[in-house]
């Protein structure tokens, strides 16, 4: 019978990090083989039960074990080799994020793999080698919006707090209008593309058949969502719509409505002197992502207008109405976040971020 090998251990943020290697679909396999058989050691496996685990011979485990004992995760990469030196090191590295934090060569509005390995006069496939090494994407953009609002922080904690904590005995819903849905008619279909894939295709001209305006009213604690279309979206229809909700709103409870700051839900305070159970609270400058109906208007867009057909207004109607009829019966409160975006300012530049 073989003996047992010494258990090893570690802290828990470096078996973490292992778990994180050894279930990871970017790095190296090899990486992530080696990953994979420290933590079998860790778990106290016999040398020959890892090695069948990852299918290699109990030689590769010993050696990888004993690199992790010695040197940590570090130990887990490829030692240094004699040889050649490489013609794109850390200097070309260096080089290439340094180059990025210039203006892009002339005619052009950024830097792309080919112009960075002209300007640097190196391989383009080197070039790409370091931009993925760094997890710099040149092609992908993301984009963010900072309020200006001086009383960002008030009114955002009026609107969270309606979602965390609402007045007792009364109704809260996010109210909001989509404006100008086209009714477009294109053939739409499935083809299959150049590499065999199938995929979902429309055809590239269409005809118009109109707009709609469509006016929705999210219940935060349910999901349920009420709805109203019209051919204009002036303050009188976005009144008219609050009269309906108000005429199906429980008799005696309070209705507190989140709307942003669009021209026609300002300058209501006739109509909310009629109706003093309702309350509107706005949401702040450019930051009507707090509004959770737009979460909604998202999952409507994708379901019944990405891709359709419809050969006038009245079958865009039909459709819209049609979804929420299915909708209603199974809907659920949203669990609103915020997202935390990293390195959205433009003074956090690439060589800040790398190094």
């Amino acid at each position: 019978m073989s003996r047992a090998a010494r258990p090893i251990t570690c802290s828990s943020e470096d078996r973490e990090k292992l778990k994180q290697l050894a279930a990871s679909r970017t790095e190296s396999r090899q990486l992530v083989e080696r990953a994979r058989i420290v933590l079998g050691c860790l778990d106290g496996k016999r040398v020959q039960a890892v090695a069948d685990e990852c299918d290699t011979r109990p030689n590769t485990v010993i050696k990888w074990r004993q690199r992790f004992v010695h040197n940590g995760l570090a130990g887990l990469e490829d030692a240094p080799r004699p040889g050649a030196k490489p013609v794109y090191g850390a200097e070309f590295r260096n080089r290439v994020l340094a180059l990025l934090e210039q203006p892009p060569p002339p005619g052009q509005a950024t830097w792309d793999g080919p112009a960075v390995a002209a300007e640097l006069n190196g391989s383009v496939h080197a070039v790409w080698r370091v931009l993925r090494h760094e997890g710099v994407c040149l092609q992908r953009q993301r984009s963010w919006c900072v309020s200006t609002d001086k009383e960002f922080a008030a009114k955002a904690a009026d609107v969270i707090g309606l979602y965390l904590n609402p007045p007792a005995n009364a109704v809260v819903i996010s109210v909001d209008e989509k404006p100008s849905i086209q009714a477009l008619e294109r053939a739409t279909g499935y083809v299959e593309t150049d590499n065999g894939k199938i995929v979902r295709g429309f055809k590239s001209t269409y005809k118009r058949h109109g707009t709609l305006n469509l006016f929705a009213a999210l219940q935060v604690a349910t999901g349920e969502i009420k709805t109203a279309t019209t051919t204009l979206k002036r303050r009188e229809e976005f009144l008219r719509f609050m009269d309906q909700i108000v005429a199906e709103a429980p008799e005696g409870r309070e209705i507190h409505a989140i709307l942003d700051n669009y021209c026609t839900h300002k300058k209501c305070d006739a109509w909310l002197a009629r109706h003093p159970n309702v309350h509107f609270h706005f949401t702040p400058t450019s930051a009507s992502w707090l509004n959770q109906v737009e979460i909604w208007f998202g999952i409507m867009s994708r379901k019944v207008l990405r891709g359709a057909n419809f050969k006038n207004v009245t079958e865009l109607r039909q459709a819209i109405e049609a979804f929420i009829a299915a909708y209603n019966p199974n809907a659920k409160p949203f669990k609103w976040r915020k997202r935390e975006v990293k390195g959205s300012q433009l003074h956090n530049t690439i060589v800040n971020l790398r190094n």
